[in-house]
């Protein structure tokens, strides 16, 4: 699990949320989902809106720069998140619109080598 701290949309505040993911390289893999239900959850709209975000793991801190996986990139990356869900796709498929797989890119130096 790790600690995502993005900056309020609307209220330019911080805000927690705790979150699966799965490693990439130097990058972090997250689903946004909202429990499944219809609404995107409040910290992917944060991120959309202010990509630059904070990230806490039991290693330690580490700045992150989020993005939604598109195209070959995002198949691979729900393909691999499929291998701890096997009912991802019929999970996915209660929402009106496709679950965006977000990526975490390190913008410290140090975490991307």
């Amino acid at each position: 699990m790790l600690r995502l701290t993005t900056t309020g949309r609307r209220s330019g505040r911080r805000h927690g949320v705790i979150l699966a993911y799965i490693e990439d390289g130097p990058n972090l893999v997250t689903l946004a989902m909202n429990g499944w239900g219809p609404a995107e959850p409040a910290w992917w709209l944060n991120l959309q809106a202010n990509p630059d975000a904070a990230v806490d793991l039991v290693d330690g801190h580490r700045s992150a720069h989020g993005r939604a996986a598109t195209g070959d990139e995002r198949s691979r990356l729900w393909a691999r998140w499929r291998q701890f869900e096997p009912n991802l796709d019929k999970y996915a498929a209660l929402r009106p619109s496709p679950t965006a797989v977000v990526v975490l890119e390190p913008t410290d130096p140090a975490r991307a080598a």
